[in-house]
């Protein structure tokens, strides 16, 4: 008797585009930064077209400019990834930042941690006499306008720079090498991405990478990245509003304290800021150890 089951459908043959699983891991990649240029030339067409200004200084850090900068990145990348889960038919949550975590209690442990660790760094500055708060810079209701505002604006931070390093491309290049290789890959592309940041040096670039590698951590052991998210927008928080000192060599606007650095630049970071500054790493380590003990599974 012949067999009646319908004939399987034969799996596709491997080739340079696909393997078993599908599209290859780096043709994926290759497609989501297609899909972010396309984004990033419609918005600079409708800039052209409506003569739209930014609002950004590339010499100050303000919460308007840095606000629109990051969350073009954010909206870009959202996007992108979401195209790309349909393609893939995986979900948004899949690439680290599901949405019924968010704002959760990672993040804010992330965060306070994160203003912590800049304080600690700037405390063992100060204690060698090359850091020194100077007065109050901003009060009154400018403070509290300024805070909400800055608030917002490092959340953003946090959010985009997160997703767009870690999000689809940590786990795009994890399925093709290996977590901690990918890991490697995307730290030296973030790193790279803040070497045009106008006053950046080397040894803050090698800062940069270190931060990277401090997020992956956070990512592997908690299975998402908003403990990551937490930490990053705690830390830029802590150094640009509160403490007013320089980011990547950008001065802060509306900060709360006003700061001077003396010393030399291994203590200091120099022009750059604390992030530059040989104490950043150490911190960065000692970060790491301890929450690795708290956060032993990966997940």
């Amino acid at each position: 008797m012949p067999d009646a089951s319908p004939d399987l459908a034969p799996s596709p043959q491997p080739s340079i585009f696909r393997n078993a699983s599908g599209i290859r891991p780096g043709w994926r990649v290759a497609l989501f930064f297609l899909i972010i240029l396309g984004e990033y030339l419609v918005l600079f067409a409708v800039l052209l077209v409506t003569h739209a200004h930014t609002g950004f200084n590339a010499g100050m850090l303000t919460p308007l400019g840095l606000g629109i900068t990051e969350g073009t990145l954010l909206l870009t990348t959202v996007v992108a990834a979401l195209i790309m889960g349909g393609i893939e038919h995986r979900r948004f949550a899949d690439y680290g930042l599901p949405l019924q975590q968010a704002l959760r209690s990672h993040f804010w442990i992330g965060a306070l941690v994160g203003f912590l660790s800049i304080s600690a760094c700037l405390l063992v500055i100060f204690a060698l006499h090359g850091f020194h708060v100077t007065g109050i810079a901003t009060s009154g209701r400018a403070l509290l306008s300024a805070t909400l505002a800055w608030s917002l604006t490092f959340l953003i931070v946090g959010l985009a720079e997160e997703f767009a390093f870690r999000g689809y491309l940590q786990f795009t290049f994890t399925t093709s090498m290996g977590f901690w290789p990918a890991a490697f890959l995307t730290s030296a592309i973030f790193g790279l991405a803040h070497a045009g940041n106008p006053g950046e040096s080397k040894f803050g670039l090698v800062s940069v990478v270190c931060f990277g590698l401090l997020f992956c951590l956070f990512l592997r052991r908690t299975g998402n990245l908003w403990w990551a998210v937490g930490f990053h927008a705690g830390w830029d928080w802590g150094q640009t509003f509160f403490y007013g000192v320089r980011d990547s060599g950008a001065p802060a606007y509306h900060n709360f304290l006003n700061s001077t650095f003396s010393g030399p630049v291994w203590l200091t970071g120099g022009s750059v800021g604390p992030e530059a500054s040989v104490f950043t790493p150490l911190a960065l380590a000692i970060v790491a150890i301890l929450f690795s003990r708290r956060y032993r599974e990966s997940r």
